[in-house]
């Protein structure tokens, strides 16, 4: 059932449904006032025997024994709970009354606590919000029905978890969907990424990276499986050197093909990923009242008809969206420009939503999550509620102080006499994308110490065995066709490590290479690390395993973090310096 058509029936505003409650100082919705309510908030009672507790989807009644009257109840007692779901109603019909003897289908006080979710994430996701213009996500339990999904397969995970660092490929399309779009986009166009933002939230989550993606980018895009209507999976082929927003609806490629040619380009795994168009940015932006720009030279483009002054300017709406649309008003007229300001915009967005304004006031809250999940689409491994409010939890842990904006490091592409597009830089792009996938801030923060990361550098010291004592077999766990015979080749011609063998491939892919062994085996293990330039955490203490021999032997799996044979694997402590911005400081666009 739909919480828009309950909150409006009978002309009343969902603004109005919104109570504090004294007892847990949370905001909840009510949406059915045909029930018989108390003025007066009362103590909270026990529940009785059989009833749902905080775990239970049964509802609540009218009190016995108390005097009853219209209007808000800020307190509510537990009912017995439902052995059975009552049938749904038609979305926008009327409440209906209670029958004599029958028990109300209020929510357990238990979803209250999903309401408190409401003011958190209005403000945690508003770093979300990019798109081909801008794109939308809020996460809001009772519009959750807003949210579609599209099975990528295993271009992302099956699932999410928290306590590790997680990657979402934010995009936002060029299709011309909704009333009013029709001037922004290409013509005609399927949906192509027209702005990627690949979010990365550190594991300690002190801090998250936006690294933006140039639409106009030269990259190879990979063959791509996508999922049918019918159920079947096609094959897309790749398309090698061409325009990073072809990654998306050419050829019918779905999301999954954005988040592999991001892999394929940048070395670093999308986990996820959220999509929108562009009715997110004016929709959001007016739900919250609009959003301040700041501009070092008065605006009047002839293109995009937006005429702003220098100085501060407050927009939503079509403002909005040809704001961050134009690239005419900006510097040199390029994609690259339009990203900077995008950026600009997409901090201030951040603020505002963050800001006392937008989370105390009920009805920028309800409309702020209409909008915003009205927009978004994700994949299958992230569309469930409970995922949802965990990613969202998740996400607010990050200070805004700590989230860095910053854009792939390109060069014009040397390929053209005219330059209309750009290729990776040689030197600087590489470095940025080798810190975001060792979990590698871009700005100062203080560090957790965990007792975890201790123990993982103390893997590397103490005693180590000669080359001639490593016992080794190698596996490839996803680094380039004939990896694990280049590095056997490698440690037994250079290195000295005679006792070593290709065991093959691994049983499935894995992301980081790692050395397992025998605790009896950690100086051979020290040894080989040495050798390698393996970092303590690809040390993995555990059970002993035989060779081809039947001795005792490590196991060494390469991953798809592999470089090479000889090349190390230690991973960056200090991110590279590059052009960035944080979400917490104002800039004015020039």
């Amino acid at each position: 059932m739909d919480a828009q058509g309950r909150g409006r029936a009978n002309n009343i505003d969902p603004a109005d449904q919104w109570v504090l409650n004294p007892n847990t100082g949370e905001y909840e919705l009510r949406l059915n006032p045909s029930v018989p309510q108390s003025p007066i908030p009362g103590p909270r009672q026990p529940a009785p025997p059989g009833a749902g507790g905080d775990g239970a989807t049964g509802g609540r009644g009218p009190v016995p024994g108390r005097q009853q009257a219209s209007g808000r109840q800020q307190v509510r007692e537990a009912a017995p709970a439902r052995t059975a779901p009552g049938p749904r109603r038609r979305r926008g019909a009327p409440p209906e009354e209670p029958l004599p003897g029958r028990r109300s289908r209020r929510p357990e006080k238990k979803k209250s606590k999903a309401k408190k979710v409401l003011l958190w994430t209005s403000g945690t996701m508003a770093f979300l919000l990019v798109g081909a213009g801008t794109a939308g996500y809020l996460y809001l339990k009772h519009l959750e029905g807003n949210v579609t999904s599209t099975d990528v397969g295993d271009a992302g995970k099956a699932s999410f978890s928290k306590d590790e660092a997680f990657n979402i490929l934010i995009i936002g399309t060029d299709k011309r969907t909704g009333k009013g779009n029709e001037g922004y986009g290409d013509k005609g166009s399927v949906g192509h990424a027209d702005t990627t933002i690949l979010l990365h939230v550190s594991k300690d989550r002190t801090n998250a990276t936006a690294l933006s993606i140039p639409r106009d980018l030269i990259v190879d895009i990979p063959d791509c499986p996508t999922k049918q209507p019918d159920g079947t999976t096609k094959i897309i082929p790749g398309t090698p050197n061409t325009r990073f927003n072809r990654s998306l609806g050419q050829d019918g490629r779905d999301p999954g093909c954005t988040m592999r040619t991001v892999k394929e380009a940048t070395g670093i795994a999308p986990d996820h990923f959220m999509m929108a168009d562009f009715n997110a940015v004016k929709t959001l932006t007016t739900a919250v009242g609009g959003v301040e720009v700041c501009l070092k030279h008065a605006m009047d483009d002839d293109k995009s008809h937006l005429k702003l002054p220098a100085g501060k300017s407050t927009i939503e709406g079509e403002q909005a969206l040809a704001f961050v649309r134009t690239r005419h008003a900006w510097g040199n007229h390029s994609d690259l420009d339009r990203i900077k300001v995008q950026q600009q915009f997409l901090g201030s967005l951040m603020r505002k939503m963050a800001s006392g304004d937008t989370l105390t006031n009920p009805t920028k809250l309800y409309d702020l999550a209409e909008a915003a999940t009205k927009a978004l689409t994700v994949d299958t491994g992230i569309d469930d509620i409970s995922t949802l409010k965990d990613v969202a939890l998740e996400l607010k842990k990050v200070p805004t102080k700590n989230i860095t904006f910053l854009t792939v490091p390109v060069v014009d592409n040397p390929a053209e006499k005219v330059a209309s597009t750009v290729v990776l830089h040689p030197t600087e792009a590489r470095p940025v994308f080798d810190a975001i996938a060792n979990d590698v801030s871009f700005t100062e923060v203080k560090k957790k110490k965990k007792a975890a990361k201790d123990a993982e550098a103390a893997r590397l010291k103490g005693s180590q065995s000669a080359a001639s004592e490593v016992r080794v077999r190698i596996l490839n766990g996803g680094a380039p066709a004939g990896s694990a015979q280049e590095t056997l080749s490698w440690l037994q011609t250079t290195q000295g490590v005679t006792k070593s063998e290709n065991a093959g491939n691994a049983p499935e892919k894995i992301g980081k290479t790692t050395l397992e062994y025998d605790p009896e085996q950690a100086p051979q293990a020290r040894k080989l690390a040495a050798i390698m330039g393996l970092p303590g955490s690809a040390l993995k203490p555990g059970e002993s395993v035989t060779n081809s021999q039947g001795l005792p032997t490590m196991t060494l799996t390469l991953g798809e973090d592999f470089k090479g044979a000889g090349v190390p694997l230690v991973a960056p402590t200090k991110a590279p310096k590059v052009e960035k911005s944080t979400a917490d400081k104002v800039e004015c666009a020039s």
